[in-house]
């Protein structure tokens, strides 16, 4: 969860305990409008509906391209894929796939060593200060006699340059806001697990407490602050919490830094691929879970957590197999890493494959499209996240986008997420999320989102288009369990024909202005898992390519 820009210097300073607005339940964006007042997704309905029928499922492999996953966690450990062409731990590429023990995964930004990347630039620093030499001094006159292929890298570099800029003061702002209210809860955490007798609290224990004195009443407000004023779910824990947002001053903190000189490596110190050579791809490690696992984990949750066994919350399918394919430290992924992260996916069985992450430069974009293109060939369905910057991507595009860059022809097996709400949580519309009347397909719920995070048990509620875009991946792969004949574009299809469209106007993140979800989507609405289901129940499968299952996945050989 990004926490910087929901902070409001009114909301800030002009709060009071005494004042919540009205909220969302735990599990909201699982419920329907008509049973239960919320905008989710109906997915009791849809299970009622399957249970009617009688359907049987069968068991789809989803794919997480992200930061890492907990692989104990209580509501997980149950659901994580396991390579069964490999013997865990004996050093051995038991199925000759090129990657050594990959037991439950990969970790493509992790080295030989075990050591795993972290830390890492925004994609517009590292365009920045690679060319800067190459284009430092070329004047916009001077660009029509530059060739082909420097004419689009200088016009890449030109935005990249714009996008680092200077430190932008209302951002400088807003992080002084952020350390201010940070710093001030953590001078009084003593105070508050003192007066708690807790060592982790949650936002409900301090506001319920009752102060013994003068220091515990200060204590109390200074949290309920910090809570109050990032929105934040007050049975969410300060632990998790203040770690967050201390990853969060830190990664705005490096991001400035950034501006005045070129950053640190961190990716060429630890991988040690070559890589501007994308056949060097027998690299990382097999840590999925590394040290970063947070946002990999609460996706995973969203897509797939036990439902039914009375732990934290449920998942939104319920025979799925979650592969974790680590690809996104803390900054922008790396374009390869990105590219063989979908090649790993398909090649070892994924049916769908989430992606919620995402940057506005791609310079090795063709290595991507063509990982796409492979997945499309494939029979695979990708999902992702459409962006968390208010952006309309119709205008400034979003990537990995739909879009193959040769021809620029939209690809058939893709669907691009925004994020929805509810009127009693903010509005209709996230106010962070990206739209696009041509290039977000659908929304789905994305805000307050309950779900698995790293701690064995744990749970928290996070917010982001990262939030929204799992909820498709775990519907996807609902109709693929009870539906194994429909095709990906079929899939595609079912989801975006059966969105509800609310009856009530959505305010449009980029401008605040009430519009229709008609122009804020190609669908123009939120997807409905009981719908769907009842749509994907009316047609005939046309699969025509076999998914490639561990048993073929087990001759393969390295190329």
């Amino acid at each position: 969860m990004k926490y910087l820009p929901m902070i409001a210097v009114l909301v800030l300073f002009a709060f009071t305990v005494q004042a919540q607005k009205t909220d969302v339940p735990r599990g909201w964006h699982l419920l329907d409008k008509q049973d239960d007042g919320y905008y989710g997704i109906s997915l009791k309905k849809a299970y009622n509906f399957i249970d009617e029928k009688k359907l049987k499922s069968k068991p789809v492999i989803v794919a997480v391209i992200d930061s890492g996953i907990d692989t104990t966690h209580e509501d997980l450990k149950s659901v994580i894929w396991t390579n069964p062409g490999e013997i865990p731990g004996n050093g051995i590429d038991d199925d000759n796939n090129g990657y050594i023990d990959d037991v439950h995964g990969w970790n493509f930004v992790g080295g030989r060593d075990g050591r795993n990347v972290k830390d890492n630039s925004s994609e517009a620093i590292r365009v920045y200060y690679a060319y800067k030499d190459k284009f430092g001094n070329v004047a916009d006159s001077a660009s029509g006699s530059l060739n082909k292929d420097d004419k689009e890298l200088y016009s890449m570099w030109k935005k990249a340059k714009a996008d680092v800029g200077e430190v932008d003061p209302e951002q400088l702002l807003n992080l002084m806001l952020l350390k201010s209210v940070f710093n001030d809860a953590l001078s009084v955490d003593s105070t508050i697990k003192r007066a708690l007798n807790k060592d982790d609290y949650s936002g409900k224990d301090v506001r319920d407490l009752k102060p013994a004195d003068v220091a515990e009443k200060r204590a109390r407000e200074k949290v309920l602050r910090l809570y109050y004023g990032l929105q934040v779910d007050l049975e969410d824990g300060s632990k998790q919490l203040y770690s967050e947002i201390h990853e969060q001053i830190d990664e705005e903190e490096k991001k400035n830094e950034a501006k005045k000189k070129a950053p640190k490596d961190y990716r060429a110190e630890i991988v040690k691929d070559n890589y501007n050579d994308f056949n060097d791809r027998f690299y990382g490690n097999n840590d999925v879970m590394a040290n970063t696992p947070l946002h990999g984990t609460h996706v995973s949750g969203i897509i797939g957590a036990m439902r039914n066994n009375g732990l934290g919350m449920d998942g939104v399918a319920d025979n799925v197999k979650i592969m974790l394919v680590r690809a996104i430290p803390d900054g922008d992924e790396y374009d390869k890493d990105v590219a063989l992260s979908i090649r790993y996916a398909v090649d070892n069985g994924a049916q769908v494959i989430n992606m919620s992450f995402g940057k506005y430069l791609s310079p090795q974009k063709q290595w991507v499209d063509d990982a796409v293109k492979y997945a499309e060939s494939k029979g695979v369905l990708l999902v992702a996240a459409a962006g968390n910057e208010k952006k309309d991507v119709d205008t400034l595009p979003h990537f990995p986008n739909a879009y193959l860059k040769k021809d620029n022809r939209k690809v058939s097996n893709w669907i691009t997420v925004g994020a929805s709400g509810d009127p009693q949580a903010g509005g209709l519309t996230a106010s962070f999320s990206n739209y696009g009347k041509k290039d977000v397909d659908v929304f789905a719920p994305g805000v307050k989102i309950y779900s698995t995070v790293p701690g064995g048990n744990t749970y928290a509620s996070l917010q982001g288009t990262s939030m929204a875009s799992p909820v498709v991946t775990g519907l996807a792969a609902l109709i693929l369990e009870y539906f194994p004949t429909l095709s990906p574009q079929q899939v595609k299809y079912v989801i975006e024909k059966s969105v509800s469209k609310p009856d009530i106007q959505a305010k449009d993140p980029g401008t605040d202005t009430l519009v229709s979800m008609a122009d804020l989507s190609t669908s123009g609405g939120i997807v409905n898992a009981y719908e769907a289901v009842k749509l994907a129940s009316t047609l005939k499968g046309d699969r025509n390519t076999q998914i490639k299952t561990k048993s073929t996945i087990n001759q393969k050989t390295k190329e």
